[in-house]
């Protein structure tokens, strides 16, 4: 474990860790529009004294760096709000809210607060949120996100923003505006609307800002959060394909081309998030968030307490590789234990084993209805709550992504927040991008749950 001194602050990489990683890792704002070949230039930082690519600078030792981009998280951005035109803009996941202060004349992030979801009281998982809806009403849940969000935005302290850009999935943004969410949550899973809304900020109940305008969603299961994320990236070069993946509970996948684009869900389950695992838990202090070579690195380096979702893949790798369990994902042990009072059970792994065989499932099957092969696919971006952590070498050993994808894959930080901001600054036409998605449902189709089953198994 090498320090890294980034403007300021003391970060931690592995050894031969790209610093693009670790960057995106921390929350450091450094673009990649190339998707990483290190031929953009965008991502150049200054390491040591000697400007350098960060997608290509292997870490090898403690170093120094500034980044070129002052945009920073608002807790530590000591900088004074513009006083020219701003806006605010909002990424609402199920587990995380996070605000930005978008200035609209430099286009950059000025400052961002960010919260847990206050919904999670009502359910961990977007299911039981829209049963408890069907039960009771959408009231509630949708009273105490507003407040979330009126608090969040007391605390950017900022000047008039006439506007919020929301980004989130289907059924979140069915709950900021009040709209019974229930068909969401029964077949046919007809939603109330996909298009994008734009409302007087007080018919719902948020201060601060005139108007609240959402991006649009392709279908119940894909939403803005997905369509933002296509945004960030943008379109493929002509003829050729590239894969967003977004990691959570519900897996959604698109595979992009300039011709249209084909997107897909698959229930991978919580695991991801810690959730339904022994010792799950968020990334925060004191989780688990690496395992190699039989040693635990926790979030601010403090005693393990836990294990978040980058932990469990790689657990799961190292278990692979020594033996601990079989290819069928069978341990003869009770349980391995990775730090004093952290552990994985069989229960864990079969828990993993469900959400990476969904996963690597659906990007098969939305492969081959395109009628492409996987060495097709020119980039894979990977987002989520937990994607910027994530390492791809153990994603692929275990099977979560093809080993075709293993050198072609970009992790993003965000990019449902990152995707709605440049739609703010540059007001690109989203309607168009969404209806040109097609959603396929993998829920009755018969090689995706032939492939599930094969895929249990820990053999590409």
């Amino acid at each position: 474990m090498y320090k890294v001194n980034c403007n300021g602050k003391v970060l931690f990489a592995e050894c031969g860790e790209k610093l693009s990683s670790v960057l995106m890792r921390y929350g450091v704002a450094s673009e990649h529009p190339c998707g990483g070949r290190g031929v953009c230039g965008k991502c150049k930082a200054i390491v040591d004294g000697q400007e350098e690519l960060s997608c290509r600078y292997e870490i090898n030792s403690d170093i120094t760096v500034k980044t070129f981009d002052k945009a920073v998280s608002a807790e530590e951005n000591s900088e004074k709000p513009s006083e020219g035109e701003n806006c605010l803009v909002l990424d609402i996941g199920t587990t995380t809210l996070a605000l930005a202060l978008v200035s609209l004349e430099s286009k950059k992030i000025i400052k961002t607060v960010t919260s847990l979801n206050p919904q999670r009281v009502f359910g961990a998982d977007v299911i039981s949120r829209i049963d408890y809806c069907t039960k009771n009403s959408t009231e509630k849940l949708q009273k105490v996100l507003v407040d979330e969000i009126n608090n969040m935005t007391a605390r950017l302290n900022c000047c008039k923003a006439e506007r919020l850009y929301v980004s989130a999935n289907t059924t979140m943004l069915h709950i900021l505006f009040g709209e019974n969410c229930s068909s969401l949550g029964v077949a046919p899973y007809e939603p109330v609307f996909l298009e994008g809304r734009c409302v007087n900020a007080d018919t719902i109940g948020i201060v601060g800002v005139s108007a609240v305008e959402s991006l649009p969603c392709i279908s119940s299961f894909v939403g803005a959060d997905i369509v933002a994320g296509m945004n960030l990236v943008g379109m493929p070069t002509e003829n050729k394909y590239s894969l967003l993946v977004d990691l959570g509970t519900n897996a959604e996948i698109v595979l992009m081309n300039q011709n249209g684009s084909v997107s897909t869900s698959a229930a991978a389950g919580p695991c991801f998030e810690g959730a339904c695992i022994s010792c799950g838990m968020g990334a925060v202090s004191g989780a688990i968030y690496a395992f190699n070579d039989g040693k635990a690195a926790t979030v601010d380096n403090t005693k393990a307490v836990g294990i978040c979702g980058t932990g469990l893949v790689d657990t799961v790798a190292y278990m692979l590789d020594k033996g601990i369990i079989d290819s069928s994902g069978y341990m003869e042990c009770e349980s391995f234990e990775l730090a004093d009072g952290v552990y994985l059970t069989q229960a864990d792994v079969r828990q993993y084993q469900l959400a990476k065989s969904a996963v690597y499932s659906a990007i098969m099957s939305i492969v081959k209805y395109c009628a492409i092969t996987p060495d097709d696919v020119e980039t894979v971006y990977i987002s989520g709550g937990f994607s910027s952590g994530i390492c791809l070498e153990s994603a692929v050993k275990t099977g979560l992504l093809p080993r075709e994808f293993a050198d072609r894959c970009v992790s993003l930080n965000n990019s449902s927040l990152l995707g709605a901001v440049k739609y703010a600054t540059d007001k690109n036409d989203l309607k168009i991008l969404a209806e040109k998605t097609e959603y396929i449902d993998l829920s009755a189709d018969a090689f995706f749950s032939d492939l599930f089953i094969e895929n249990m198994m820990f053999i590409q």
